[in-house]
């Protein structure tokens, strides 16, 4: 399919023209006069124009129309799309969701969009700081309609269903087990194959970027060339009966009308843009001699907050490695936290909790609610053999972390009725084996 070719890098400064107009992009300068081929050019910037070079962001589009060209933007209904965190009491304790519900096409037409469900979060769009958790659950490809993110970035997870995402820079095909980022103030839209599922981290001022390395020096963890981004694609095509622009702003969604497709971008060059990447391409780091190392050897991007060393937001993962440590309970340790933890499954059974929590589903380990795993894995783990083993096999679990203090909405804790009231029963049956007796044995 044309299209589906990527350029290879993370945060670099790439270029790329559609190969049926040879010659698109200008050459010596962004904005000349008269752009080749009779094109516009027009900027999109993802950061202040005052920013130090290293953090600054920005791409230059040549297209056939701008975008500027569309009618008046109108409010419309955002279904379980929301900001209103107040919407219900607060609730600290640990909640597990069962897998999410995808609508039957036969019953219900349901797109990326309207399918988006917002399951918790924290901050404000206005002020540009916070986050989002969603849900996509959805059975039908966007037609003649596409969204652009004017409060952030989406980090997109798929867990059932390949997506075609169209963008103004190009095709990304993303199935389960990759991710991608759509930046902000970058339209897209959403081809599904039939139902599809998946999980979106948002977040408000911050754009993701990969984690210092610190210690572990110059390679490990997601490395920058295995993230992909796509090349130019255009389409010219007119639309009589009108294409939908749906703009998420301030929390609210509005929509605008144009005769046009969005995706008419010739040719394109900066280091602001889309990517993927596979996380099968994750160099794991992890302990070799004792103890249970932190899950933040596990982060595959970060997005900074202005405290340095407190993200506003982690994704990390939880792949297939090798588990060696000595004399040492291997799985999560129990734990409270100053962070909060959300989790998703894409494929497997968590080593932690093997039983309830499913692909599809997820759970919300709140700030300093108690967490860890459950009985079994607890006496299963204390007197098993410590021999070399496969940790995670054919399992990918994932974490958005934040230090955010997130609020669950009205939707996730009551509307979608998959709420697991019995997640805290998996703890019920910890025992105590305290021993007041006990004497370390003579050597």
């Amino acid at each position: 399919m044309a299209g589906l070719k990527y350029l290879s890098g993370f945060g670099n400064e790439f270029s790329s023209e559609d190969p049926r107009c040879p010659g698109s992009l200008p050459e010596g300068q962004n904005n000349p006069q008269v752009c080749p081929y009779g094109l516009y050019a027009e900027q999109l910037s993802g950061s202040a124009f005052t920013c130090p070079r290293p953090t600054n962001k920005r791409s230059w589009l040549y297209r056939i129309l701008p975008s500027v060209r569309h009618k008046p933007y109108t409010a419309m209904h955002c279904g379980n799309l929301t900001e209103k965190w107040d919407e219900v009491e607060p609730d600290p304790n640990q909640l597990r969701w069962m897998p999410f519900t995808i609508p039957k096409s036969s019953e219900k037409k349901v797109d990326f969009v309207t399918g988006l469900h917002t399951l918790c979060g924290a901050g404000d769009t206005k002020s540009r700081n916070g986050i989002g958790i969603h849900m996509f659950t959805c059975n039908t490809s966007m037609v003649d309609r596409c969204f652009n993110n004017s409060d952030g970035d989406f980090l997109i997870v798929p867990q059932q269903g390949e997506v075609l995402i169209t963008t103004e820079f190009g095709k990304m095909m993303v199935e389960p087990n990759e991710i991608c980022v759509i930046q902000q103030g970058m339209r897209f839209s959403v081809d599904v194959f039939g139902e599809t599922r998946g999980y979106v981290l948002e977040v408000y001022g911050a754009h993701f970027e990969l984690p210092d390395l610190g210690p572990i020096g110059a390679n490990g963890l997601a490395n920058p060339r295995d993230f992909l981004t796509p090349v130019a694609w255009y389409e010219d095509r007119e639309v009589a009966t009108g294409y939908t622009v749906i703009n998420k702003y301030q929390g609210k969604l509005f929509s605008s009308q144009q005769s046009f497709s969005p995706f008419n971008v010739v040719a394109w060059h900066g280091n602001y843009t889309p990517y993927k990447y596979n996380l099968e391409n994750f160099m794991v780091i992890n302990c070799v001699a004792f103890d249970h190392a932190d899950p933040s050897i596990f982060t595959v991007l970060t997005a900074k907050s202005t405290r340095p060393g407190v993200a506003m937001a982690d994704f990390v993962i939880f792949p297939p490695r090798w588990g060696v440590a000595d004399h040492t309970f291997r799985p999560p340790y129990y734990h409270r936290n100053c962070m909060s933890e959300f989790m998703g499954l894409i494929k497997g059974h968590y080593e932690a909790k093997e039983e309830g929590f499913q692909p599809g589903g997820g759970s919300l380990h709140s700030m300093m609610t108690p967490h860890g795993p459950d009985r079994d894995c607890f006496e299963k783990s204390s007197t098993a053999p410590l021999k070399p083993e496969r940790v995670a096999e054919g399992t990918m679990a994932f974490m958005f972390e934040s230090s955010f203090s997130m609020a669950v909405t009205k939707w996730g804790l009551e509307t979608c009725q998959r709420l697991d009231k019995s997640y805290y029963q998996c703890w019920e049956p910890l025992r105590k084996h305290f021993d007041p007796n006990w004497r370390p044995s003579k050597q």
